[in-house]
């Protein structure tokens, strides 16, 4: 059995594509006090005789690590921050085998987003959608409406590299019923221009390694 340390919809819906039976976690940490909160939510849920997988997501602007948005003003911060400028999505991964074997990595997508525009940014906010997602924002709903282009896995700025994720998984004796990137394509109604990529890295996954996923450096 795979549990996912986390009880985020996002990553619950990721790792379904894979048609593993697993059970989701909620870890109930505090995320602020940890340098690696990936690290904390696996040691917090794993089970002897279990896999477990933890990930975590930050936005890296510029050097600045940004989480979540804290409520609504926190959000409109956080995007009028992003607003026109690059920024880079960094998702850390840890997996923890049935055995205690342990396999840490983190996996960046780069993000562009429009010009600042307070009449978008009040508008999203206003939906609920940024509160709970890194840099306040979720790529995959209303969210690409503030996003022009992305470079790298697009799983991955939604919230796991669910690529990277299915080969680390297989190390650990955890195969999945299906390739990720088909199971990708169906849900999200598109190809990753980035899987060709994930998947060489996936397949060449180094303990505490970290990948740009635009890259097909492994």
């Amino acid at each position: 059995m795979l549990r996912l340390a986390s009880g985020s919809p996002r990553r619950i819906e990721l790792v379904s594509l894979l048609g593993i039976p697993f059970e989701a976690v909620e870890p109930g940490i505090d995320e602020s006090a940890h340098e690696d909160p990936a690290i904390a939510k696996a040691e917090a849920c794993h089970v002897p005789g279990e896999v477990t997988l933890g990930a975590d997501t930050l936005i890296d602007l510029d050097g600045e690590r940004i989480g979540k948005p804290a409520d609504a003003e926190d959000a409109k911060r956080m995007l009028r921050l992003l607003a026109g400028r690059d920024h880079v999505v960094r998702t850390s991964v840890m997996v923890i085998g049935a055995a205690g074997r342990r396999l840490r990595f983190a996996v960046r997508s780069r993000v562009r987003t429009r010009e600042p525009d307070d009449a978008r940014i009040e508008a999203y906010v206003a939906t609920g959608e940024p509160l709970g997602k890194a840099g306040a924002y979720a790529i995959q709903g209303a969210g690409a409406d503030l996003i022009t282009g992305y470079d790298g896995c697009y799983a991955n700025i939604v919230g796991l590299p669910i690529c990277h994720a299915y080969f680390a998984l297989r190390r650990m004796g955890v195969v999945a019923a299906t390739m990720p990137e088909p199971a990708f394509a169906a849900r999200f109604g598109f190809e990753c221009p980035a899987y060709r990529c994930a998947y060489a890295q996936g397949r060449a996954l180094r303990d505490g390694a970290e990948y740009a996923s635009w890259s097909e450096r492994v």
